[in-house]
């Protein structure tokens, strides 16, 4: 097998694994907020596109938005344009370069739209310690974590049976 053979097949299999990443929070997302229709993502696309795709996809029936981001000098502008369109939720991609879970970027895109009450939903605890709502997924051992506050400033329920932070 040549090199391009087998790195083509890494790539494509990459996929479906990270699907199964988000389908968990997707689950969780739909029997919470079952009246969700819109998530945004704030992510530099070009380094997580497949990231995006594989959220798209556990996220089906669910309009997926990106606002792209290439560096923290645009998570100002990226604020605004979600706080513009107003989604029901925002999802923090677990391994963005610029908007992960645990980032300062997230912290602070976090905080401006609580202030705005869009809430932000993630696959890691370290999400919810920042402020999002609720997190669930492969590096949360199958647990929901959930933030009451940061729920009760969105004005949103979080997951029943969620630990809280």
């Amino acid at each position: 097998m040549s090199f391009r053979t087998a790195f083509s097949a890494l790539v494509l299999l990459a996929v479906p694994l990270c699907a199964g990443d988000f389908d968990a929070l997707a689950k969780s997302l739909r029997q919470t907020w079952p009246n969700c229709t819109t998530v945004m993502v704030v992510c530099d696309v070009a380094n997580s596109k497949g990231t995006v795709e594989a959220a798209s996809s556990a996220f089906s029936g669910v309009k997926v938005m990106v606002v792209d981001v290439k560096g923290p000098q645009d998570i100002g502008r990226a604020a605004g344009a979600v706080t513009t369109r107003h989604p029901d939720a925002v999802l923090l991609l677990p391994s963005d370069k610029v908007v992960s879970d645990g980032s300062s970027a997230a912290s602070f895109l976090i905080q401006r739209l609580g202030a705005a009450k869009i809430p932000v939903i993630c696959t890691s605890e370290a999400g919810v310690r920042q402020g999002a709502v609720f997190a669930t997924g492969p590096s949360t051992g199958g647990k929901v974590f959930a933030n009451a506050k940061a729920a009760g400033v969105a004005g949103v329920s979080v997951p029943a049976g969620a630990t809280n932070i």
